[in-house]
């Protein structure tokens, strides 16, 4: 494939009898063609249109369009793939919903799909009939695609994050091993700058890897942004403990981390500028496949956060879900392309080609041998099953969707941690704004 950032990829072929594409394509095998039976009738003429965020694996993109490829030899239904950064899919989606004209399907974060669930295809359906195949979904990521007893969208995978760090550089700031809680931590990170190896954790407005870092923060400490109720409490004891404690390790981050996106943590430790970050598989395996950071690679281990305060792992851990929009001329051949991407022989090769970086939503991928080919991938292994969502503690809705999306918790941590606010004053203003999404 040649690079097709925003100008879409079109997978298309001759229209195929279904019936014996499916067999030549799936090797004869009885079981497989069975397995590949579509339970949705595409309209004639149909195609659709998918945007994806751009990979930071490429072997997760490749699969998808391999996969894609299938889905439209089996059916001939053509498939466009666009792709957009992290940080863009969130707007983009937005204006889909907005003009009502876009893309038919989008793989989308966290609880996005709540901001305008009127817009988008009941999946219950489909969504029912793959949890009673594959084990049922995990709750954590169900909850982010379900309002009420509906589904308004498939979950498709939880994007593990963790500490990675360079254990040469470790050990030798004195450390035998990684510390288990954050005031070990914290003096680890200290050591680690005083030897001229700083830590590195996004502060600016990144999807994943600022998120999943802040609400560690904040949720090691016992702080949160709402109750069980869904009345705002994030202006609380906890909170500025855990601000206090963020305005500790910033200064032995290096400098600039507070307009860092999504790809700024990649290069900084791939580049040798920082000794730690958190981030998903994909930096091990960049670096992996790269002669000129082999060495680098070797050097990576992998850890899941430390525990604080409040005595628990407590992680957020990202999360993609498919949306199917109301404007689609083609809702049939929409939902028989995603079961055809659900089915095992789809789905397995995604999670293996994405090497760890994906963790599957349905419980009975849970067996997919990448999760024990390498020690690095332990730490992400069980990110769908210990996943706390971003709502925590109250209900996930349109309330929580958009104050994921107006980053309220990032830009706290990230305002007390480099001085611009004091922890009291920085908890204060994410309270005012907090209050004024979830009108409590």
């Amino acid at each position: 494939m040649t690079d097709f950032s925003r100008r879409g990829v079109l997978l298309g072929s001759a229209g195929i009898a279904a019936g014996l594409a499916g067999a030549k394509l799936l090797g004869g095998n009885p079981a497989l063609a069975q397995d590949a039976a579509l339970r949705y009738k595409p309209e004639e003429g149909a195609s659709l249109r998918v945007l994806r965020w751009a990979p930071f694996v490429k072997g997760d993109e490749d699969q998808w369009i391999a996969n894609t490829k299938k889905f439209t030899d089996l059916t001939g239904v053509q498939v466009r793939i666009d792709k957009e950064s992290w940080e863009d899919i969130r707007p983009k989606a937005a204006v889909a919903a907005n003009v009502g004209s876009g893309p038919d399907i989008v793989l989308v974060w966290f609880d996005d799909a709540h901001q305008y669930p009127d817009k988008l295809v009941d999946m219950t359906d489909l969504a029912t009939y793959l949890a009673g195949k594959y084990g049922g979904w995990y709750p954590g990521l169900e909850g982010y695609a379900k309002q009420g007893d509906k589904f308004i969208a498939l979950p498709l995978a939880t994007i593990g994050n963790a500490v990675c760090y360079r254990e040469s550089w470790v050990k030798a700031a004195g450390f035998s091993e990684f510390p288990k809680d954050t005031k070990g931590f914290l003096e680890l990170c200290k050591a680690l700058k005083a030897s001229n190896h700083p830590a590195g954790f996004t502060l600016g407005h990144a999807v994943g890897d600022a998120n999943n870092f802040c609400h560690w923060v904040m949720w090691s400490h016992g702080g949160q942004m709402v109750d069980e109720n869904g009345k705002v409490v994030i202006n609380s004891a906890e909170t500025i403990a855990a601000l206090n404690y963020a305005k500790e390790l910033y200064p032995t981050f290096i400098a600039g981390t507070e307009s860092w996106l999504d790809v700024n943590n990649n290069r900084a430790f791939l580049a040798g500028q920082v000794s730690m970050t958190a981030n998903g598989v994909s930096l091990y395996y960049t670096a992996k496949k790269d002669p000129a950071t082999a060495e680098l690679a070797a050097d990576i281990r992998s850890s899941n956060f430390p525990i604080g305060p409040v005595g628990k792992s407590v992680e957020l851990c990202q999360t993609t879900s498919c949306m199917l929009f109301k404007h689609t001329k083609y809702p049939e051949a929409a939902k028989a392309y995603l079961q055809f991407m659900y089915e095992r022989p789809q789905m397995s090769d995604w999670i293996t080609s994405s090497s760890a970086y994906c963790c599957q939503a349905l419980k009975s991928y849970a067996d997919n041998p990448i999760w024990t080919a390498d020690p690095i991938h332990a730490p992400y292994a069980k990110a769908s099953e210990t996943l706390r969502p971003n709502g925590y503690a109250g209900p996930l809705g349109q309330a929580s969707a958009a104050a994921m999306a107006d980053y309220i918790v990032v830009d706290m941590v990230a305002e007390a941690a480099t001085g611009q606010r004091s922890p009291e004053d920085a908890a204060a203003r994410a309270e005012q704004r907090a209050k004024r999404i979830y009108r409590s």
